[in-house]
C-alpha cells in the first residue's frame, strides 16, 4: 500500500527506466511534497539537458511552470498562448 506520492514516484521511475526520448506525464509533481517535487523538476531538467529527453506534461504546479524552457498553453483544444521561457 503506497501513498499517492509514492505511487507518483514509482510511475516516474517506470517511465524513465527504458531511457525514452519523450516522456508524457499528467501532473508529474502532483501528490509530492515540496522537496520531492523540486527533485523531480531538477531530474527532468537534467535529463533534458544531458540526454535530450523531451518532457511533455500537463500541470498546475507553478514551480514546474517556472522551471520549463518552453510553455505551450491549450484551451478548448487550441493553442492560445505559446511562450519561450527565459533561459
Amino acid at each position: 500500500q503506497l501513498s499517492g506520492g509514492q505511487r507518483q514516484r514509482v510511475a516516474i521511475a517506470r517511465a524513465l527506466v527504458t531511457d525514452p526520448l519523450v516522456v508524457i506525464a499528467d501532473e508529474p509533481t502532483a501528490n509530492l511534497d515540496a522537496a520531492t517535487g523540486h527533485q523531480i523538476i531538477e531530474l527532468m531538467r537534467s535529463l533534458n539537458r544531458s540526454q535530450s529527453v523531451t518532457f511533455v506534461f500537463s500541470t498546475h504546479d507553478p514551480r514546474l511552470l517556472d522551471a520549463v524552457d518552453r510553455l505551450v498553453r491549450i484551451s478548448d483544444g487550441r493553442i492560445v498562448d505559446a511562450k519561450e521561457a527565459a533561459a
